[in-house]
């Protein structure tokens, strides 16, 4: 059951939000948001209409390629569907507690530094002949060891308190950026080392480097996932939110509405650079039958059969409703294309070789011009080298020398 919010701060941020833009379109939108939820007092509009509300100001700020507001409007909405703290959304957006946020991370990473101290200390009294070497292997010993720690789900399971859950939230959204810097003398010059190290820093390729991070680790979550024979589709679902470089370079962003008519909930909606729709449609990784071998000759099995033809349907019902849902929510759905995500070569039986699924696919493709099946196999081989790629970009980049 969904746990709707929504309150006084949330109101002071849409309110606040509505200072950034100077699109008429947008600033209708969050005008009905802010109708939506009423004046000071009361119940702020809490519910699935307000979270409708902001999905559709998300969606009009990523049509004007406005992404930081898009961005912003989002993780309202996930605050006000449940599915985000509060405290996540004040540590982005204001200003007091994102110091007391960041002041928290420093007492925590003394105290993990003074830990450490405690540690050399007792090997170094109980091995007086340990090596750095030694030292190395003691951490590394410790952050494997972390690894094995887990909650459990059954009998002496660990049930987490909201204000637990909050934590783990907030440290999944915490980034720490570590310089290599050269020992310093006394704290006075460690401090003067990291300001001055931070001052000088390349925003925009701190900021690159920060997104390949994130899109490698958002890589291997999708990895890890398939590689599961027990993930559900939701799973999957789950680690390809908001990763739409995945799927290429010609989606702009992935859209925060994913109805658009009463019969139809998208999986993943793409936006294209010209403003067009693309549908994808997800389903298992481990799939019975996908390719089948009837008389000699292979052929896709009906389970690739009944995906394409739910695409197609949603397709049809873009094409239908092209009008309203281009004048309610600016997005072109007139000849939408689609592309269904299904399968994996190493769930296919062992009688038909990854070659032979690629070469399937790519038979049964050629007779499709808007709806195009692939397996997380190519997925994430695709988007493995567009990683690679941009990685070997950016290590060219910052090996360049500066121009004279």
């Amino acid at each position: 059951m969904t746990t709707f919010r929504a309150g006084f701060t949330l109101w002071n941020m849409v309110k606040a939000a509505r200072e950034l833009t100077e699109q008429a379109s947008v600033l209708e939108r969050i005008d009905a948001v802010l109708r939506v939820m009423g004046g000071f007092g009361g119940t702020y509009g809490k519910g699935r209409p307000l979270v409708n509300a902001l999905e559709d100001v998300a969606q009009d700020a990523l049509l004007h390629e406005d992404f930081e507001l898009a961005q912003r409007f989002q993780r309202f909405a996930a605050y006000a569907g449940g599915e985000l703290f509060l405290d996540i959304l004040e540590m982005y957006y204001d200003e007091r507690a994102r110091r007391r946020s960041e002041e928290h991370m420093r007492r925590m990473t003394a105290m993990g530094a003074d830990r450490a101290v405690a540690a050399l200390d007792v090997m170094c009294r109980d091995r007086p002949d340990a090596t750095a070497a030694d030292a190395r292997d003691l951490f590394l010993g410790i952050a494997l060891s972390v690894g094995h720690l887990g909650l459990g789900t059954g009998d002496g399971g660990i049930q987490l308190s909201s204000k637990e859950m909050k934590w783990l939230q907030k440290y999944g959204h915490m980034e720490l950026l570590l310089r290599n810097l050269p020992r310093p003398a006394s704290v006075e010059a460690a401090s003067r080392m990291m300001s001055d190290a931070l001052e000088e820093a390349d925003a925009g390729m701190l900021a690159q480097l920060l997104e390949l991070k994130a899109r490698r680790v958002g890589l291997e979550a999708l990895r890890t996932a398939v590689e599961d024979s027990a993930s559900s589709e939701s799973t999957l679902h789950a680690c390809l939110k908001n990763q739409e470089w995945i799927f290429g370079g010609a989606y702009v962003a992935e859209l925060a509405r994913r109805q658009y008519t009463p019969d139809a909930i998208l999986d993943i909606p793409l936006l294209r650079g010209d403003g067009s729709l693309h549908v994808v449609e997800l389903k298992r990784a481990n799939v019975e039958h996908l390719v089948i071998r009837p008389s000699g000759h292979l052929m896709l099995g009906a389970p690739v059969h009944h995906a394409v033809s739910q695409a197609q349907n949603y397709l049809r019902t873009l094409d239908e409703n092209r009008p309203t849902i281009l004048a309610d929510y600016g997005v072109d759905t007139r000849r939408a294309s689609a592309t269904v995500v299904i399968g994996h070569p190493k769930y296919v039986g062992a009688s038909i070789t990854p070659q032979e699924l690629a070469e399937t696919l790519r038979t049964y493709n050629t007779h499709s011009t808007r709806i195009e099946v692939i397996t997380y196999g190519t997925l994430l081989e695709s988007a493995a080298r567009m990683l690679a790629l941009s990685s070997a970009l950016q290590d060219t980049d910052s090996a360049e020398e500066p121009a004279a």
